[in-house]
């Protein structure tokens, strides 16, 4: 599956999720002796780590089909990067996908002052940047950090050497940020 092939797969799916015409995919005992030997997912997900944020419903697949991290606020530092890397350059995955989502606490947070405690202060820092340009644009300021934050994230991911950076060059890896809206499930692909 190319990265376009997959991006289809994604949006068919979430098509179903939306319209609550499920399939489930991938889930039986057939499948789980399929991937034994080893996995080939089609997609990354980086999303929110949000308990409401499930990428392998929302975009309707199952066992094997998509490389799944999640943080708050679907921020890409190293170790997350070289888990995206992982999956490009050993798991042959061909998209990846920076998932923001509605009402995201964690974009919300950054929004504030803080202090914040412990490590959430590092993690909020990086929200910033697409918080100080939300702020200036028309529009709910909160949903607009929140797509500019996956924007911002999906340069970073799609510019990271020298793995995934190779890949996109060469076109053989798509970075494409997204949006998920809780109220109805669907999925704004911001391209």
């Amino acid at each position: 599956m190319n990265a376009q092939e997959a991006l289809m797969a994604l949006k068919e799916g979430n098509k179903r999720y939306v319209n609550n015409e499920l399939k489930h995919p991938h889930l039986d005992q057939h499948r789980r002796h399929e991937l034994e030997g080893g996995q080939t997912p089609f997609a990354v997900i980086l999303s929110c780590a949000d308990s409401r944020v499930v990428p392998e419903f929302l975009f309707d697949q199952g066992l094997g089909d998509l490389f799944v991290i999640r943080v708050a606020g679907n921020v890409a530092k190293d170790k997350v990067i070289a888990s995206i890397e992982y999956a490009v350059a050993n798991l042959n995955s061909k998209l990846i996908v920076v998932l923001g989502h509605e009402k995201c606490g964690a974009v919300h947070a950054a929004m504030g002052d803080g202090p914040f405690p412990g490590h959430l202060g590092a993690l909020l820092d990086n929200i910033k940047p697409a918080v100080h340009i939300a702020k200036t644009l028309e529009g709910d300021v909160l949903t607009n950090a929140v797509k500019l934050n996956a924007r911002i994230v999906s340069g970073n991911v799609a510019e990271a050497d020298p793995i995934i950076s190779e890949h996109v060059k060469n076109g053989d890896v798509l970075v494409v940020p997204a949006y998920y809206k809780l109220e109805n499930g669907e999925v704004e692909f911001l391209t």
